[in-house]
């Protein structure tokens, strides 16, 4: 039986235990701190139940949800509260509503966007010359990739871009948009133009096939929270494969498997953030850990909890975007106890708000205070004053979301193939293959999965 060591315990690490202990082969699982889960983690105190980290996962993949059910926890799904999804946009101080049946900044229907007081006369004629130009857009496809700027300019415009498509981006990737790849992050959308040359009229289409069918709830999560999953994960796998407070210092690669800190392992599996993961594999093969080091955005949540007879009053939806140019230096904040239901106690309100690229960089060294302090001032300047909360707090996220900048998906095909040349390893993780908790424990199970078919 093979001997695997997994470094790392973020979700991938642990979704590749858990698949070699549920078909019956052994691991060790090293994690530097003294928690495993990574940035996965709620808070629950007082009937709050507060995400510190993702607070769910986009429904369509099914990934998640499928080990959720595995590990017992399907009286736990939650879905979304769609039937109340308004998302709003900060615009000149005020929160305007984005159109309803909206896929990113794509409608199903035109007509949604033409009745928005969102956008100019400029960007609503853009969207209706989108589907009249079909034609023209699929002949115009470029055969390399291009960045997410590019892609909804030529198809938007710029308004667009920056009002819609750059903030809802920032909320994922935390990214620079004119360096983001279209083709890793807007995968879907790449080939609706080649094969419709219109989003719109793709969106439709896929309507139609659809039929009468309501769309699913765009989001998931667990009543008691996103760290429900990690603990149900943590618990089914055995202690004694658990090393916590164990850093990885040193990796050999020798001719029957791996030195791990001087331990033998017959395969090794990498679930580190990439600048981690780079310098660990760098002494293996330096070419590999050029390819895996990239740039990195840092993130910052801060979340409330405000108690029945202190809770504020907030518009009806899921939260609002603060496009760059706003006097708000938020990414966005999430009205957490609309989006999903079994969030506060009665009458309660919980509240987080984000911060991105360099407003996170920069307050990073602050302490707690400061920080919860500057999400109050800057949420206060799209909500009005805020009671006193019951419970604040600060989550610093450093370095944690990779930018898939353009030529992404080249970069990882000669990846891989420095990981097949250099035999028994895999890397897991965000900075490959998608940044969603789906995405991470598809990646997680299927390695373990290939190693156990060997």
């Amino acid at each position: 039986m093979k001997r695997v060591a997994i470094v790392g315990g973020g979700i991938a690490g642990l979704s590749a235990a858990h698949e070699l202990h549920r078909t019956g082969h052994s691991f060790t699982l090293f994690e530097k701190t003294d928690r495993l889960g990574g940035i996965v983690a709620t808070l629950r105190k007082d009937g709050f139940v507060i995400e510190c980290g993702p607070d769910g996962w986009v429904t369509e993949k099914p990934w998640a949800r499928e080990l959720a059910i595995e590990l017992g926890l399907e009286d736990e799904l939650i879905l979304s509260n769609d039937h109340e999804r308004i998302t709003w946009v900060l615009q000149q101080g005020q929160l305007l509503p984005m159109p309803d049946n909206m896929r990113m900044m794509v409608p199903e229907d035109v007509r949604v966007v033409m009745e928005s007081p969102l956008f100019s006369e400029e960007a609503r004629i853009a969207y209706q010359r989108e589907e009249q130009r079909a034609d023209e857009l699929k002949a115009a496809t470029p055969d390399r990739d291009e960045s997410v700027a590019s892609f909804v300019e030529r198809h938007f415009g710029g308004e667009v871009l920056r009002v819609i498509g750059a903030p809802l981006l920032g909320g994922v990737f935390g990214g620079n948009v004119y360096q983001l790849s279209a083709r890793a992050v807007m995968p879907a959308f790449v080939q609706m133009e080649r094969e419709y040359g219109s989003l719109i009229l793709g969106l439709k289409a896929k309507r139609v096939a659809r039929g009468n069918r309501p769309p699913a709830p765009v989001f998931t999560s667990l009543k008691s929270g996103m760290g429900t999953l990690i603990d149900r994960t943590v618990a089914s796998l055995p202690a004694s494969s658990l090393r916590l407070n164990c850093e990885v210092s040193s990796l050999q690669r020798t001719s029957s498997g791996w030195l791990v800190n001087s331990e033998a392992f017959d395969h090794l599996m990498v679930a580190l953030p990439v600048d981690a993961a780079s310098r660990l594999v760098s002494t293996v093969n330096a070419r590999m850990a050029e390819l895996v080091q990239q740039p990195t955005s840092s993130a910052i949540i801060v979340g409330f909890g405000y108690a029945a007879e202190n809770a504020p009053k907030v518009p009806q939806g899921f939260g609002f975007l603060s496009p760059d140019g706003e006097d708000c230096t938020l990414l966005a904040g999430t009205f957490s106890d609309q989006k999903f239901s079994c969030r506060v106690p009665e009458g309660g309100k919980s509240l987080r708000a984000f911060f991105g690229g360099s407003q996170a960089k920069d307050l990073y060294s602050q302490s707690d205070d400061v920080i919860i302090a500057a999400a109050t001032w800057e949420m206060e300047k799209v909500l009005g004053p805020l009671p006193e909360p019951a419970i604040a707090f600060a989550r610093r996220m450093p370095n944690s979301l990779p930018q898939y900048e353009v030529g992404h998906l080249d970069r990882m095909r000669e990846l891989q193939t420095r990981v097949e040349h250099v035999g028994a390893l895999h890397l897991l993780g965000n900075g490959y293959r998608g940044v969603g908790l789906p995405d991470l424990i598809r990646d997680g199970r299927a390695a373990a999965r290939e190693l156990l078919s060997v």
